[in-house]
């Protein structure tokens, strides 16, 4: 069924039954609505400002604004949307978009409005939609499954760990993962740092222990001091570890398996790097130059818990 706005007279009956204490269902059931759709009125236009009450003409005033602004949107020509084309190739999402440019005092659009501009340009062939962040990888479930991932003694669990680290308040502390490729053994390794979001990729030929240590060795040497912990996952590849903590500050600790949201940051980084590197494609001929790019594409970019101001923004501050 096609959802339909309230008209003005039902604005006053939902008002005028609201006001005699009947329930959200009973009026909804009074009126042939749903109570989702009168949820959904009462939300968008209830005056917050004065003292929360709804005011059926009001309302109305309110839904008649939405809708001349939102036909005042279909008239925007393709160079009104210039800068929004570019960044939307420098892979910015919607909302960090309009963060951005308002922040840079700019005129801008609302999000709503760049994604109805996406996707009028798909339909009309455009490609725009293709920067956009790919969709979530869908894990498998592993019902009674032996767990026989991060059998390693000696250890650290994540819980021993300062408490300062799941503040975020103090740089330092980093999240390690690596991402696999297609068709060979070459894959990389992602390094973020949690308080700003600052990234580091290094390439690897292969997943073992000897190429993770190495490379992950010259990333912190970028900036030994700015390496105090890192948080890893069980994968085989970090059996080692002790082997980058003897040659640099850092210690390690580990995340309980298959808990990805105690790494949300490296998660979250993962996703952002396959609209690059898409998922099913080689890795066999991407060199460190290009990581270091897709580093520094990902570390210009806007972040909404930043206040639209980048990683390498706070991190170099």
């Amino acid at each position: 069924m096609k959802y339909q706005q309230l008209t003005s007279e039902e604005r006053v009956v939902l008002s005028t039954l609201k006001l005699q204490g009947l329930s959200m269902q009973k009026i909804a059931d009074h009126m042939g609505r749903h109570r989702s759709t009168l949820y959904r009125e009462l939300d968008r236009n209830r005056c917050f400002h004065i003292d929360g009450a709804y005011r059926p003409s009001k309302a109305q005033r309110r839904t008649i604004a939405r809708r001349r602004r939102s036909r005042r949107n279909s008239h925007y020509s393709d160079d009104d949307f210039k800068v929004v084309r570019k960044l939307l190739r420098k892979k910015y999402s919607p909302e960090q978009i309009t963060g951005y440019l308002r922040r840079l005092n700019q005129p801008c659009f609302s999000h709503e409005t760049i994604y109805l501009y996406i996707w009028r340009d798909k339909a009309n062939g455009g490609n725009l939609w293709t920067h956009l962040r790919q969709s979530p990888k869908v894990r498998r479930k592993r019902y009674k499954a032996y767990d026989n991932r991060g059998r390693l003694a000696d250890k650290r669990h994540i819980t021993e760990r300062p408490r300062t680290v799941e503040t975020r308040r103090y740089k330092g502390h980093w999240e390690i993962d690596t991402v696999m490729g297609k068709g060979s053994t070459d894959c990389i390794v992602t390094l973020v740092e949690r308080k700003t979001g600052f990234l580091m990729i290094g390439k690897l030929q292969d997943r073992s222990t000897r190429s993770l240590n190495k490379k992950t060795k010259r990333l912190i040497s970028r900036d030994p001091l700015l390496f105090k912990t890192i948080i890893a996952d069980n994968g085989t590849e970090l059996h080692q570890y002790k082997n980058i903590e003897a040659h640099s500050s850092v210690k390690f600790y580990f995340a309980n398996p298959y808990h990805s949201w105690e790494r949300g940051s490296n998660e979250n980084v993962n996703g952002l790097i396959r609209q690059y590197i898409p998922k099913g494609t080689s890795m066999e001929h991407l060199t460190q130059q290009q990581c270091d790019h897709i580093a520094n594409e990902l570390n210009s970019r806007p972040r909404k818990r930043h206040q639209y101001r980048s990683p390498s923004e706070l991190y170099y501050a």
